[in-house]
């Protein structure tokens, strides 16, 4: 398989790291064959990373002759970059957000159902090892029924540091702030470990002061299940903190927390004893194959993994996951948020 990296950032290099690192190691024959971004000089030095691949002087070159595209571009760019793929019949591996509002994601959406291409979302969390421990340990038996979570999502504002990328800045690139770019990870695993949200209640603000550009959500979900949820999302200014998450969910029988949102360990309490969860030994072997700085084996893992599995479903005919049209739930519960912060009011959901 020959792929194509769209849009040479930050995310963009974490999976040109990944793709190299996978045939590094054997997991993969697929190839890095171009890149392309609107900066000619990064597209060059990706290209430099992977052997035989060539940088793109367009698009449309950079989707010629290849069978898959990773779609790594700002937010507001992932449409036509989409479009372009589809109309080529390739496969689809397209980051998060979708598009700037729900509308963009549902038209990208029917793009790719109207192609009938293999396509997936970089909705990371749901492959990283403590949150897949997490949805695990939540269908044992003994734990009882979920009841509650709260999720605090922190980062330094991503205008700046290893990000350090200006149009986050930009509403009409990113569509809005901490929530939708970043947080949209949060919901998304929120309503995968507890499952569908029926009412949303929240509120935003803007310290920064970068128009449309909340740095602060609090969001408070209802879940079909009877569970409920709170996410608290910041952007802050504060860069010796790295991205982190820290999440509490209490079912009747059972506590069970990370501080770490990667690899973990899970913690799980209950009333005789507790215990640490680590990560399962696939991931491990993983993990430690990737030919990489042994500090960043476990990290970079993680995007192998979603990387990984994108590959292999489109080899052995498989629908991906997550898939895009899970996204575009995510979409509308986003569009909900957004929706009860301006009117002050519950919004409900279907």
């Amino acid at each position: 398989m020959r792929i194509a990296i769209i849009g040479c950032g930050f995310i963009g290099a974490t999976h040109s790291h990944a793709l190299r690192a996978l045939r590094r190691a054997g997991h993969t024959k697929a190839v890095v064959a171009t890149t392309w971004d609107l900066d000619p000089s990064r597209a060059h030095r990706f290209a430099s990373a992977h052997e035989g691949c060539r940088p793109a002087a367009d698009l449309a070159d950079a989707l010629d002759g290849v069978d898959a595209a990773w779609i790594c571009t700002p937010t507001s760019s992932h449409l036509e970059a989409v479009e372009a793929a589809a109309a080529r019949r390739l496969a689809v591996f397209c980051e998060k957000p979708l598009a700037p509002d729900l509308a963009g994601a549902e038209r990208l959406a029917g793009v790719l159902e109207t192609a009938g291409v293999p396509s997936q979302v970089g909705l990371v969390l749901r492959h990283a090892p403590v949150f897949l421990r997490l949805k695990e340990a939540l269908g044992e038996p003994g734990f009882g029924r979920p009841m509650a979570a709260v999720l605090r999502d922190d980062q330094f504002f991503p205008t700046q540091g290893q990000y350090a990328s200006t149009w986050r800045a930009d509403v009409g690139v990113a569509g809005g702030g901490a929530l939708i770019e970043h947080s949209i990870h949060d919901l998304d695993a929120l309503t995968w470990l507890l499952g569908g949200v029926v009412e949303v209640e929240a509120v935003t603000a803007n310290f920064a002061g970068h128009r449309g550009i909340e740095d602060v959500a609090s969001v408070r979900l209802t879940h079909r299940s009877g569970a409920v949820s709170t996410l608290i999302s910041l952007w802050h200014q504060i860069l010796s903190r790295p991205s982190g998450r820290r999440l509490e969910v209490f079912c009747e029988d059972r506590l069970l927390w990370l501080d770490e949102d990667q690899v973990g360990p899970l913690h799980v309490e209950w009333s005789a004893g507790a215990e640490s969860r680590g990560p399962d030994p696939a991931f491990n072997r993983l993990a430690a194959s990737l030919p990489v700085r042994a500090d960043w084996q476990e990290s970079l893992a993680v995007y192998a993994s979603a990387d990984l599995a994108f590959l292999r479903a489109v080899e052995q005919g498989r629908p991906p996951s997550p898939a895009v049209s899970e996204a575009v739930a995510i979409h509308r519960l986003v569009d909900a948020v957004y929706r009860s912060s301006a009117t002050g009011k519950k919004v409900a959901l279907r």
